[in-house]
């Protein structure tokens, strides 16, 4: 089965919900950071997370960055997405490794520590809107539940899961984000809340076979749901050498005189893709020429 995140509306716009399954992409973040499986679980909610905001937003260049910063090993985690759902992310230790809990599920709590979380939203106007809250329990669903409640003023509910197997890969990966509009009825509201109850977590109705239209028919279970459209994810980094020459350039010919004066090849590093370039000395001396 193939990633995709359904958008819905039910009870003539009461509830927006999307559900979204997120393996192959979780898996080609895995594919690049090669990150531990605590970590993978981490970043891999987090990117669903960010999959399905990406896909609220309305202008098509709008972008959103999800932050988590925690006093855990992993250190932090940073996610970006636009309009499309195309999205990317790291997190600062990607070996960070934690003993199992009690129940014998990923430690991403204690990987994430105490912290906030921050969501910057660019619009294309002078300044990002930017969110934060401070995190509740470090598992990422419950924070980005709160973030919206609080930050947004927007009741919702967020479900996100990563299964990860044996051999580090991606078995199940997925989640839910359910908002209730300002009109929702107390009716509306009790059925939800005595739907969500009986689902016991995403990766684990994924696993059964379930699609995420199955999902979505088990959260509105006696409600008129609608469609709207279904969305491909991707895990999709921009990075080329033609932007890191811009970022270069942009230090200024002090900056660029001192790397050239070292007499050697200089390397840069993406973090969202892993992915290296290189500048000779010959082409810093091009760069600084066209630098101010």
């Amino acid at each position: 089965m193939s990633d995709g995140i359904l958008r819905a509306a039910a009870e003539n716009a009461q509830v927006r919900i999307f559900v979204a399954d997120t393996r192959e992409l979780v898996q080609e973040a895995w594919n690049k950071h090669k990150t531990s499986p605590v970590a993978t679980a981490a970043l891999g909610r987090l990117l669903t997370a960010g999959a399905m905001m990406g896909a609220m937003q309305k202008g098509e260049n709008d972008l959103l960055t999800i932050k988590i910063t925690g006093d855990g090993p992993i250190g932090g985690i940073t996610v970006t997405a636009d309009a499309k759902s195309r999205v990317k992310g790291y997190v600062l230790n990607p070996a960070v490794n934690l003993p199992l809990k009690a129940n014998g599920k990923l430690d991403v709590s204690g990987a994430v520590g105490a912290g906030d979380l921050t969501v910057i939203r660019d619009m294309g106007l002078k300044e990002p809107y930017i969110g934060r809250t401070r995190l509740q329990t470090g598992e990422i669903a419950e924070d980005m539940t709160y973030y919206f409640t609080v930050s947004e003023q927007t009741p919702s509910s967020v479900g996100l899961g990563v299964l990860v197997d044996r051999d580090y890969s991606i078995r199940q990966a997925g989640g839910f984000l359910i908002q209730l509009m300002p009109d929702a009825t107390e009716e509306v509201i009790d059925r939800l809340e005595q739907n969500l109850r009986k689902i016991s977590s995403v990766t684990s109705l994924l696993d059964a076979g379930n699609s995420p239209e199955d999902i979505l028919h088990l959260i509105t279970d006696g409600m008129c749901v609608e469609i709207m459209e279904t969305i491909v994810p991707q895990y999709y980094c921009n990075c080329s050498k033609q932007r890191v020459e811009k970022a270069l350039i942009s230090l200024g010919r002090e900056e660029l005189n001192a790397m050239i004066a070292d007499g050697e090849t200089i390397e840069t590093h993406c973090d969202f893709c892993n992915r290296y370039y290189y500048f000779t000395v010959g082409e810093l001396k091009e760069l600084c020429r066209n630098a101010r």
